[in-house]
């Protein structure tokens, strides 16, 4: 009997570190990032209904949660298998979201495969970097250029200079689908250091390459259990 319960142990044993394997060999093929309408604090938006939802869209790997500052907005970062399934998921799913919930909004996808490198050499949580203290914040960037392939936009000028920005712990580079789209996703430690960054130093590099941008600055520390829940490997 005894015999019986070591071999059972050993093949769950073996069987969990098999599902564990199989699901770090998961590759991120994509980005999606999404913002809805809606001024809200985050304890009082829905995210465990959604949760749910999304834990049952295809080729979903995980997702943090973005809260705008002082409430001003709702979103999410989520790394996909695939692009396709990315795409479904932003002409399928998320519309019938915001609409439920009486909003506009708004949705990106990027390629994840053209950005790896640059974003390795960030620190990037989404490609195995490790973060030596949970964030404080985000900052989403875009700016409205074309860089088509990814491997033309000047990340390597510009990566040694980010990584003197005080407070930065990580980025991820963002490259829009079909459009080249730079942009990135931060964790900084700080929300005042996150804004030092989105308000005064991110302008002037938007400046040096001529173009027009966006910046947006979240709270971090309110979505950490929404987001765990969602497997957010800034939380790992």
């Amino acid at each position: 009997m005894l015999n019986r319960i070591s071999q059972g142990l050993l093949l769950v044993a073996a069987l969990t570190s098999l599902s564990t394997f199989v699901q770090a060999e998961v590759k991120v093929k994509a980005f999606v990032y999404t913002e809805i309408q809606k001024s809200i604090p985050f304890n009082k938006a829905p995210w465990r209904t959604i949760n749910k939802e999304l834990k049952k869209q295809d080729g979903i790997i995980n997702k943090t949660w973005l809260s705008g500052i002082d409430g001003t907005s709702v979103g999410g970062f989520y790394a996909f298998d695939s692009i396709e399934n990315a795409q479904t998921f932003v002409t399928n799913y998320f519309p019938d979201e915001a609409r439920s919930l009486g909003v506009a909004q708004r949705t990106l996808v990027f390629d994840a495969v053209a950005v790896e490198e640059a974003s390795r050499d960030m620190n990037s949580v989404h490609f195995g970097g490790k973060l030596t203290q949970q964030p404080g914040a985000y900052v989403y960037t875009e700016v409205q250029l074309s860089t088509l392939p990814f491997d033309d936009a000047p990340w390597r000028e510009l990566n040694p200079v980010l990584k003197q920005q005080k407070g930065l712990l990580a980025k991820t580079w963002l490259s829009g689908l079909h459009t080249g789209t730079p942009g990135g996703l931060y964790a900084f430690d700080t929300i005042e250091n996150a804004q030092e960054f989105a308000i005064n130093y991110f302008p002037t590099e938007a400046k040096q390459l001529n173009a027009a941008f966006t910046t947006r600055v979240f709270d971090a520390s309110v979505v950490e259990e929404a987001s765990r829940e969602m497997n957010s490997p800034f939380y790992k």
